[in-house]
This record gives C-alpha cells, sequence and structure tokens, in this order.
C-alpha cells in the first residue's frame, strides 16, 4: 500500500523567488534546467509570472491565519475580571452586613463576639 499523494504548496516568497530567478536567466535551456532542479512544470512559471505581473503574488505574501484580534482577547478578558471584582464585591457588602448583625445581636444578648466556645 502506498501513500496517498499530496498536493504541493508553494509560498508566494517561494512563487516569486522562482519568477526572478527565471526573469534572470539569459541562455537557452536556462529556464528548463532551473524548472527541473526545482521539480516544476512551465505550466506553474506562467501563472505565477501572469500572478506576479497582476500583483496578486506580492498581496499574498502575508501570513495566512487569523488575523490579530486587536485587543478582542483583551477587553473579553476585562469584561470578565470586572464582572468578577463586581461580585466579590457584593459578597463582601452582604458579609459585612452579617457581621454587622451578628454584633448587634450579641450585644442585645449580653455576649462578647469572642466568648463563645469551639468544640
Amino acid at each position: 500500500m502506498s501513500a496517498k499523494a499530496t498536493r504541493r504548496r508553494f509560498t508566494a516568497a517561494y512563487k516569486l523567488s522562482i519568477v526572478e530567478k527565471a526573469d534572470a536567466c539569459d541562455t537557452p535551456g536556462e529556464i528548463g534546467e532551473l524548472l527541473r532542479r526545482e521539480g516544476l512544470y512551465s505550466s506553474h512559471l506562467s501563472s505565477w509570472r501572469k500572478a506576479a505581473r497582476g500583483g496578486s503574488l506580492r498581496r499574498l505574501a502575508r501570513k495566512r491565519g487569523p488575523r490579530p484580534s486587536g485587543g478582542k482577547s483583551e477587553a473579553r478578558r476585562v469584561r470578565k475580571l470586572e464582572r468578577e471584582n463586581a461580585r466579590l464585591s457584593e459578597e463582601l457588602r452582604k458579609a459585612r452586613i452579617i457581621i454587622d448583625v451578628q454584633g448587634k445581636v450579641a450585644g442585645l444578648l449580653g455576649v462578647s463576639p469572642g466568648d463563645g466556645k469551639r468544640s
């Protein structure tokens, strides 16, 4: 069983370098030698030359992939931290109210807050 052949992918920089090398060739047969050495077909070169003349190869020189978020992830993180801060502030407010009420109840009963026995 042989491995499945995969289509080769060439970067825009590689395509531009091959087009430039082919344009620099001035003796007969030199372009054919270049194509054989690189394992390319003349159709590759002709389509890459056409793309280079149209300027699309220069535009493709940018890396593929997701664009930089521009701070979206940081803004998301800030919103999450602000929500957590608000939640914790509310919990603290409630805890202070409970402690205050416990102090008042202890005062009414005449028990100091530190007198409780722990087991």
